[in-house]
């Protein structure tokens, strides 16, 4: 049997762009896309995607390996580009359009972007971060814009019209090549660049039809961004099935309801915040949903009564996990009809598990990562959680260190703390807080601290996770200054180095816990942030409170104590 070789016949690399030819003949005629009035079949997706990677290659003179970013919200050029742009041969890097101009330079630079496509509401955006790039080598821009005779620029419509129909696109020449290049949100001062592979985007995205049990009719509603992890890789799974996506600018109520009763929305992925921004609509924003819409979300698993709200009025909600690194949802909690005669709060604290490993997934575990062995599955020991298989990135952009730290020991090390229940399913039970949560964005800590010791009065900081209604978690900064500053004085500063959703919506001045050896003892802080959130209306906790007196406020001596120091490892970029 050893003898029995590869040829072209019994191996062919895998690929997601297999998914678009495929659906361009057997669901031709099936809608592909639909944004506004704008209608598309899977026969015109790809007649698109053929003539957009022509241009790139015949007209930008994009070649092998090359880097296209793209920064834009859900639009149909956003979608297109996820086949158009490795068509080409080139390597895809979708850019989080709530980032700020230094942050988007960051991107360029590091990843040498040969062609910008931006969106012509984000023109002003990229043309600051171009403006910055001094010295570096700056791409080509391509503006997509809804008018598609716009003059006096290149149009993402140009290169439509432009191109070759008949194109021969460009097949990856081995499913190790780079389809995709993803930052993460940042757990440290620098985002690291994600590379994925064609082979890793293929058995991710086949996995995440498998975990929904998504069929051929499927229509999907573009409520997640598709710059995180490439929209969960759905941006390609949706084509396998030839399903529907129905591209929306923004996650407004009225949109999103509109939508689903429109189009008879059948599946929709989305951070936590979109329950409560659906569940708090206007009367007049609200439609029924007359069929079920299944719905996964990831990060800070939604309150059990904010579940059953949804679950009440037509959505039947999954909770996964996952990072950057693993190409989308790595967990799922996959879940067994012997559940559904529970009660709300058994269901609901069943739900609240990551769950376990996809299908894509070659392995996962809770592991001591100091002796690599695996906890005890009672639900109460914790561990590292750490996967391994195929789905994962191939590694970090130029960072050969990161990438073998990342990968130690044969294992994916994710930072997150968690436990495993007897069941095999598993839960986040301390997850390392340099990272939050904030209505699907991860923010680093570290970043936000970085910028207040910035501040010439700030002689110390720490910024922790505070508990929010709306978006899920906050940043809430520890400051202990040297002169009479106030909470507004910090939060200006920082609005003014900051995208504004990393912006700390709570200053407190105190003098902050520490260890024998000097850390700072951020579990007792995010105590702390905890006990303020549960002080704080909902409707107060966007708006600046009153500056109190430095001198006047309450201060925390440094407490250590054997048991309750704690060890947490960085996590990576979540969901």
């Amino acid at each position: 049997m050893e003898s029995l070789a590869k040829c072209e016949a019994n191996y062919v690399a895998l690929t997601p762009l297999s998914f678009l030819e495929r659906a361009a003949v057997v669901y031709a005629e099936r809608t592909s896309v639909i944004y506004g009035d704008v209608r598309f079949t899977w026969a015109q997706t790809m007649d698109r995607c053929r003539r957009v990677a022509s241009a790139l290659v015949n007209s930008l003179q994009v070649q092998r390996g090359d880097v296209v970013s793209i920064l834009a919200p859900n639009v149909p050029a956003l979608y297109e580009s996820h086949f158009a742009v490795p068509m080409a041969g080139a390597v895809l890097n979708t850019i989080n359009t709530r980032l700020n101009a230094s942050n988007v330079a960051t991107i360029l630079c590091h990843s040498q972007a040969k062609v910008l496509l931006v969106d012509h509401e984000l023109l002003g955006l990229a043309n600051e971060a171009l403006a910055s790039m001094a010295g570096a080598h700056l791409p080509r821009v391509v503006v997509i814009h809804d008018d598609p005779f716009a003059k006096g620029m290149i149009t993402y419509e140009d290169l439509v019209r432009g191109g070759d129909p008949c194109f021969e696109f460009l097949r990856p020449s081995d499913e190790w090549d780079s389809i995709a290049l993803n930052y993460t949100s940042g757990t440290t001062s620098a985002p690291k660049g994600v590379v994925y592979s064609h082979r890793g985007a293929y058995l991710s995205s086949l996995s995440m039809l498998l975990l929904w049990e998504m069929g051929t009719e499927a229509v999907y509603l573009w409520t997640l961004p598709m710059f995180h992890c490439n929209g969960w890789t759905f941006t390609w799974a949706v084509a396998a099935r030839g399903g529907t996506n129905v591209c929306i600018r923004s996650t407004s109520a009225g949109e999103i309801y509109s939508s689903i009763a429109q189009h008879r929305v059948t599946h929709l992925c989305c951070a936590p915040i979109v329950f409560n921004i659906l569940l708090n609509a206007k009367p007049e924003e609200k439609r029924p949903v007359v069929t079920r819409v299944d719905v996964l979300t990831g990060g800070a698993p939604p309150p059990d009564a904010v579940v059953a709200k949804m679950e009440a009025i037509g959505f039947r909600v999954t909770h996964a996990y996952g990072l950057t690194e693993a190409t989308g949802p790595a967990l799922a909690c996959e879940w067994k009809t012997e559940w559904d005669g529970l009660t709300v709060k058994e269901r609901g604290a069943l739900k609240r598990r990551q769950g376990v490993g996809v299908l894509s997934l070659a392995d996962f575990d809770v592991k001591d990562p100091e002796n690599m062995r695996s906890v005890a599955r009672d639900g109460a020991t914790m561990g590292e959680i750490m996967i391994r298989g195929s789905s994962l990135m191939k590694g970090y952009l130029r960072d050969e260190r990161g990438t073998a730290e990342a990968f130690a020991g044969g294992w994916f090390h994710t930072g997150d703390v968690g436990v495993a229940y007897p069941d095999g399913y598993v839960e986040i039970k301390d997850r390392s807080k340099d990272v939050i949560i904030s209505g699907g964005e991860n923010i680093s800590s570290v970043e936000v601290e970085s910028v207040l010791y910035s501040h010439p009065d700030v002689t110390e900081a720490a910024v922790v996770a505070m508990p929010h209604p709306h978006w899920g978690e906050t940043p809430c900064a520890f400051v202990l200054a040297r002169g009479a500053i106030t909470e507004e004085d910090v939060i200006r500063f920082c609005r003014d180095k900051l995208p504004h959703y990393m912006v700390p919506k709570a200053v407190v001045f105190m003098e902050l816990p520490k260890t024998s050896t000097g850390k700072i003892q951020k579990f007792l802080l995010r105590d702390m942030a905890k006990k303020l959130a549960s002080g704080v209306a909902p409707s107060k906790t966007a708006r600046k409170k009153p500056a109190a007196k430095p001198k006047q406020q309450n201060r925390s001596v440094s407490v250590y104590n054997d048991q309750q120091e704690q060890h947490y490892v960085v996590a990576r970029s979540r969901l």
